[in-house]
C-alpha cells in the first residue's frame, strides 16, 4: 500500500495533517499526484505548483515542502509538507 502524509505547518506548528492511502496499481507518480489532489480537496486548497527544486527534493528524499509561492491562491500556513511514509515499490 502507498501512503502519503500531508502536513500544513505554520510558525513551526502542525496546523492540520492527513494521510492519504492508495492501493491501486497506478504508477508511483500517479499515486503521488492523486494523493495530493485528494488532500488539497479535503483541506480546501488549490493544488500546488511543482517547482524544479521541489521535484528534486521529492525524488531524493520522498519528502518535500511547498511554500506559499507554490500556491496560486493565498494560504494561511507557511508551507505544506508531503512525505511518503509507505511505498509498495
Amino acid at each position: 500500500m502507498f501512503r502519503l502524509w500531508v502536513k500544513l505547518i505554520s510558525d513551526n506548528h502542525l496546523m492540520k495533517d492527513m494521510v492519504v492511502c492508495d492501493d491501486t496499481m497506478d504508477t508511483r507518480t500517479h499515486k503521488v499526484m492523486n494523493a495530493i489532489e485528494k488532500a488539497c480537496y479535503e483541506m480546501d486548497l488549490s493544488k500546488p505548483i511543482w517547482l524544479d527544486s521541489v521535484v528534486k527534493d521529492f525524488q531524493l528524499h520522498a519528502k518535500c515542502r511547498f511554500t506559499r509561492d507554490s500556491f496560486v491562491e493565498e494560504v494561511s500556513f507557511d508551507y505544506m509538507e508531503i512525505e511518503v511514509i509507505e511505498d509498495d515499490y
